[in-house]
């Protein structure tokens, strides 16, 4: 039997790209991708593997259950209890791995999924397979984007809109949730300027005041051919009210970070659809479990995220190509750098990025990358070059 593989080092660096636009969504009062946390981690044979977190400190479950997470916090928790706690766990054994996280400090989901990616991306590479066989292997072998549309001026959001779709984009995703009248009217102006084919998609990320509020504006939207709205309220009782009244399936997002939220959801009938993490659950890991509990409900699924770098997207591919419970487009970014640019604007979030080759964009569609581990090379110049202060 192979030895063990055991934790040299683990080095942390917080990254900042420079953005495309600004990305706002209800709550979000800080300025997306302004430090994502990067993980080295360095096994006892020399391989290295890299893993991201993109903790946001108000960024959290229903009724402020799960706690938001900054650079800082993460950064500290990932010295201070996760390192000491893996020193003696053959970290090839991701079972283990886990239970010896959760041992040594209650939640940090998104320390933990830093600290899990990584490691998975080393005994990939360290075993010469991709990492989603490490998670069951591959169901597919590339996955629709979604481009996700922020909070900004109507007319904006149309142009927007419009640029993307004809870049390929089938699926738009609205944020919503500030006012009813200007949610309904978004819809309309970007449905007459997109068409009929493409599906429209609405996220209020918790926004509306009560789940009346929402059934009201959801219907309203409906004349326009939503798709589904994406969490209209905070709780799942509430959402269970808005699932009850509504003719379009609703998707739990906030509501869901565990397999027992899974079950929760499911038992109220407060979604149809669920939006999945990585780094919800704390780790690749994790979450590829929370899909199979899904599967077993009756969840269709996408794999979301908080417009992660190219090692995180690198992340959200392996575990939706591992997903057959993934049949819905994910509002994952298209990755670029400022010398290979794979769009002008369909799901890029940045303008740069610290990997060195970013994935393939064909009709819609990233292509999921094949080499070992995550598949991906990181550009240690670039990674310095972005580094911010915690």
């Amino acid at each position: 039997m192979d030895a063990p593989a055991k934790l040299e080092k683990l080095e942390t660096f917080v990254v900042a790209l420079p953005l495309r636009r600004p990305h706002r969504w209800v709550g979000l009062d800080t300025t997306q991708g302004a430090g994502y946390v990067v993980t080295r981690l360095t096994l006892d044979d020399g391989t290295v593997g890299w893993g991201e977190a993109q903790p946001i400190k108000t960024w959290g479950g229903d009724d402020a259950a799960r706690y938001g997470e900054t650079p800082k916090t993460v950064v500290a928790v990932i010295h201070d209890h996760l390192v000491p706690a893996l020193k003696t766990v053959d970290l090839r054994q991701f079972e283990a791995v886990h239970a010896a996280m959760n041992r040594t400090v209650r939640g940090y989901p998104y320390a933990k999924a830093a600290v899990e990616v990584a490691i998975m991306d080393a005994v990939g590479r360290r075993l010469s397979v991709p990492v989603y066989q490490l998670l069951g292997g591959r169901f597919r072998d590339k996955v629709e984007v979604a481009h996700s549309i922020g909070l900004m001026d109507i007319d904006v959001a149309v142009a927007e809109a419009v640029q993307v779709v004809d870049e390929g984009i089938g699926t738009l995703k609205i944020k919503i949730g500030l006012d009813p009248d200007r949610d309904v009217s978004i819809v309309r102006e970007v449905r007459k300027a997109v068409g009929d084919k493409t599906r429209i998609r609405v996220d209020a990320n918790q926004g509306y005041r009560s789940w009346r509020q929402a059934v009201d504006a959801i219907q309203r939207m409906t004349e326009f051919g939503i798709a589904f709205a994406e969490q209209p309220v905070d709780g799942v009782r509430a959402m269970a009210e808005v699932s009850a009244r509504c003719s379009v399936p609703i998707m739990a997002d906030e509501s869901v970070w565990t397999e027992r939220d899974v079950i929760a959801v499911s038992t109220a009938g407060a979604a149809q659809y669920l939006s999945v993490y990585y780094t919800k659950p704390g780790g690749l890991w994790k979450t590829r479990r929370l899909l199979t509990v899904a599967g077993a409900h009756g969840f269709a699924c996408d794999i979301n995220g908080s417009g992660e770098m190219g090692i995180g997207n690198a992340a959200n591919l392996h575990l939706a190509a591992s997903s057959p419970e993934v049949t819905l487009a994910g509002t994952i970014p298209v990755t670029s750098t400022s010398s290979i640019e794979r769009t002008k604007v369909a799901g890029r979030k940045y303008v740069d990025d610290i990997i060195r080759t970013p994935f393939e964009f064909r009709d819609g569609h990233l292509l999921v990358p094949d080499g070992p581990g995550l598949g991906v090379e990181v550009d240690e110049e670039k990674l310095r070059r972005y580094a911010v202060e915690s």
